[in-house]
């Protein structure tokens, strides 16, 4: 028994010895592919709010379903954000398809004006639902858009992490998403993101996010998605607080969900 314990451990160290040397090895692309990758979730439903504070400290709370689902073999994943409050956002809703490979389509509906408009690259810049989180922010980017250099590691809000530098690959990249760097601290241990700067468009300091809590959403494929985050704009002095209130596991989510005659529904 004494010799069969000590060849399991010795088994156990060897695979997780294995495991850590082959994420060591890893380059900056790969570890932000793989962080990109982390979040997805088969489906998902989730009720979050969202507090936008302006440079006076005032604030306006908002509440916020999610739903999600993976097709195409993982490579594409479809969402449905709607506004349930307050009463001049409500029925707001953003239908996005994120592909891995080719630009995002995103579409917008406002039921004041009781029409569905598409959100063209050139707009992903800009803030949603005037929050200092973008539209870029909203869906993971396409890889090849971007280079990516390993700066070292750092210990953020208790977790180790990589230190990335991400540049876009020319202007027309760096226009549409709105930074002409990010310098993202992806944790080693579950390939999430725990914070990021961002760098505007004149290389001067934009905006970072900041990642207080993460949570295993499907703990048998071990996905983990950022719970609690803050987003604060340097320049203007502004802030937006993301906080998932609840969220689950459900692969069973609608199909209908995610079509634009559905996010017209109020």
């Amino acid at each position: 028994m004494i010799v069969n314990n000590k060849v399991t451990a010795a088994v156990v160290f060897f695979f997780i010895c294995s495991g850590l040397m082959a994420q060591a090895d890893l380059s900056a692309r790969q570890i932000a592919a793989r962080s990109y990758e982390a979040g997805k979730l088969a489906g998902s439903e989730s009720i979050s709010t969202m507090i936008i504070i302006d440079s006076r400290g005032r604030e306006r709370l908002r509440r916020i379903a999610q739903v999600s689902k993976l097709y195409d073999n993982g490579n594409t994943e479809k969402k449905l954000i709607r506004f349930l409050s307050p009463a001049d956002v409500k029925g707001t809703g953003l239908l996005t398809f994120d592909y891995k490979d080719k630009d995002d389509d995103m579409w917008l509906y406002m039921p004041a004006l009781r029409k569905t408009r598409r959100i063209i690259s050139s707009e992903k810049a800009k803030n949603f639902m005037g929050s200092e989180f973008s539209y870029s922010d909203i869906t993971p980017p396409t890889i090849a858009d971007f280079h990516y250099k390993m700066l070292g590691e750092r210990r953020v809000a208790g977790a180790l992490c990589w230190e990335l530098e991400i540049l876009p690959i020319n202007e027309d990249i760096a226009d549409e998403n709105g930074f002409s760097k990010k310098i993202s601290f992806i944790g080693r241990q579950d390939f999430v993101i725990r914070k990021a700067v961002y760098y505007d468009l004149d290389g001067e300091l934009l905006k970072e996010l900041e990642v207080r809590e993460v949570m295993e959403v499907d703990t048998e494929n071990h996905k983990f998605r950022p719970v609690h985050m803050i987003m604060t704009n340097k320049q203007n002095n502004r802030k937006s607080i993301l906080k998932v209130e609840k969220i689950q596991l459900n692969p069973g989510v609608k199909d209908e969900y995610f079509t634009t005659r559905y996010l017209e529904r109020e």
